[in-house]
C-alpha cells in the first residue's frame, strides 16, 4: 500500500460579478483607497442571484478533476469545506459528489471557517492513504450572502470562490503531506461569529435579520491572534517535516488581507517573492483562499515536482493550522 499521495488536480471557480473597493467606499462614505490602503483589496466576486454554494463548488470540483484525468467513479471521498453551505440540512457535499459523476464516493461538509481547507486536506490526505483511493477536496464559500452591507469591516473583506485539489495514492516516497499541525483556540470563540440560527439563537428567536450576518467584535485583536496562530502552526509544521524556512519554494497563507499575510510572512522570515497571493482581486473567501490561489496561481506559474508548499491559515473558533506539502 502506498504510504505517500500526490496532488493531481487543481480546479477554481469565481463568480462572474466584480465588485471593486471603490465601489463599495462610494457606498458606505468611505475616503478613496481607504479599503486598499487596509486591506489590499482592489476587487472581489459576488455570486449572482441563481448561484448557490454547491454551483461554485462543482465548477471547481469538474476543473479538478478533469485536469486529475481519472474515473470519477474510483474517487472514495469528497470533503467540502464551506461555513455556507446550500442548506442547513442536508449537507451540500452528498449533491456536489452527485452532480460531479461520483457514485461512488463519501461525501460531508466540514465547517472549519478560514482554516477548513487546511483540516480537509490534512485528513483527506490520511484516507486517501489508508484506503489506496483518491480523494476530492473542494473548499468554497459565498460570504457576500453574510456581510453586513453597512459594516465596513466586513464589506471590505469578504468574497465568494471555490478551490479544489484531487489528492491520489503515489508510488513516490518523497512527496505528500511531510508536516502538519492543526490548532484551535475556543478562549476566542466568540471574535468572529453570526450570531444567529443555530441552536444558541435559533431562527425564531432572531430580533433581527442582522443576527445572521457576520460579525468582528475586534478586528486588531484578530490581526493579532491571527498572525500569532497561523506563524506558529506553520512552524510547527515546519519543524514536525524536519525543515525550516530555507526549504520553502511556496508560501501561500489564508489570503485574509494583505496586511495580514505580510506580517505572518515576516515573522516567519519567508521572502516575499516565495509568497503566492490573489487577495487584491478576489478577496477573502475564507476556506476557498489557498486552494483557490493554489489553482489560479499555477496556471501562469506551475508548482514543479519536488517543490516545497507551506499552506497556513487561522479564521473564526479560533481554529487554524498549516501543512508543508512536498510536490
Amino acid at each position: 500500500m502506498s504510504r505517500s499521495i500526490e496532488i493531481i488536480g487543481l480546479g477554481h471557480e469565481a463568480p462572474a460579478l466584480r465588485v471593486t473597493s471603490a465601489e463599495l467606499e462610494a457606498r458606505l462614505g468611505l475616503e478613496p483607497g481607504w479599503i486598499k490602503r487596509r486591506t489590499g483589496i482592489d476587487a472581489r466576486h459576488y455570486a449572482g442571484p441563481d448561484e448557490a454554494l454547491s454551483d461554485l463548488a462543482i465548477a471547481a470540483g469538474d476543473r479538478a478533476l478533469a485536469t486529475a484525468n481519472i474515473k470519477r467513479h474510483d474517487v472514495a471521498l469528497l470533503l467540502l469545506a464551506t461555513s455556507t453551505p446550500d442548506h442547513l440540512l442536508p449537507p451540500t457535499a452528498p449533491l456536489v459528489a452527485h452532480k460531479l459523476g461520483m457514485s461512488r464516493a463519501g461525501g460531508i461538509d466540514m465547517t472549519g471557517a478560514c482554516a477548513g481547507f487546511i483540516y480537509a486536506l490534512t485528513l483527506g490526505a490520511a484516507f486517501a492513504v489508508m484506503h489506496n483511493a483518491p480523494v476530492l477536496i473542494v473548499a468554497a464559500n459565498i460570504l457576500s450572502r453574510r456581510i453586513n452591507e453597512a459594516d465596513r469591516n466586513t464589506s471590505a473583506l469578504f468574497a465568494d470562490a471555490a478551490g479544489a485539489v484531487v489528492l491520489a495514492p503515489s508510488s513516490r516516497a518523497d512527496c505528500g503531506v511531510l508536516g502538519a499541525h492543526l490548532t484551535s483556540d475556543g478562549s476566542a470563540y466568540s471574535m468572529i461569529q453570526i450570531p444567529g440560527g443555530g441552536s444558541r439563537k435559533p431562527f425564531t428567536g432572531l430580533g433581527s435579520i442582522d443576527d445572521t450576518l457576520m460579525v468582528i467584535e475586534d478586528g486588531q485583536a484578530v490581526f493579532a491572534r491571527a498572525v500569532h496562530m497561523m506563524s506558529s502552526a506553520a512552524s510547527t509544521a515546519l519543524r514536525r517535516a524536519g525543515l525550516t524556512v530555507a526549504d520553502v519554494d511556496h508560501f501561500i497563507p489564508h489570503q485574509a488581507n494583505s496586511r495580514m499575510m505580510t506580517a505572518v510572512a515576516e515573522k516567519l522570515k519567508i521572502p516575499a517573492e516565495r509568497m503566492r497571493s490573489t487577495v487584491a482581486e478576489y478577496g477573502n473567501s475564507s476556506a476557498a483562499t489557498i486552494p483557490f490561489t493554489l489553482s489560479i496561481t499555477s496556471e501562469a506559474s506551475p508548482i514543479k515536482r519536488g517543490d516545497t508548499v507551506l499552506m497556513t491559515a487561522a479564521g473564526a473558533g479560533l481554529t487554524g493550522g498549516a501543512v508543508v506539502f512536498r510536490w
